[in-house]
């Protein structure tokens, strides 16, 4: 039984890993596009910004808790 609720628990957690690495890819082309708009809005560009550096490290916490004796976090989020 607890084998079966560390499985749940992992999948869950990967399922919210990707929900976060596809959020984290959409800021991303967002800012991108933003930036290179002129009069583009600075505050909304930097709030963006800040969101996606938000998403990234939620990604590594959760990749932290799905693997604690991680040193290497995947996909270049580090």
């Amino acid at each position: 039984m607890r084998e079966q609720q560390r499985e749940v628990k992992a999948a869950v957690l990967q399922d919210r890993i990707l929900q976060l690495e596809s959020e984290h890819g959409d800021l991303d082309r967002l800012i991108e596009r933003m930036a290179e708009t002129p009069g583009s809005d600075d505050l909304e560009l930097q709030r963006l910004k800040k969101r996606k550096l938000k998403v990234k490290d939620n990604i590594i916490l959760l990749q932290l808790q799905l693997d604690p004796d991680s040193t290497k976090i995947s996909d270049g989020y580090a």
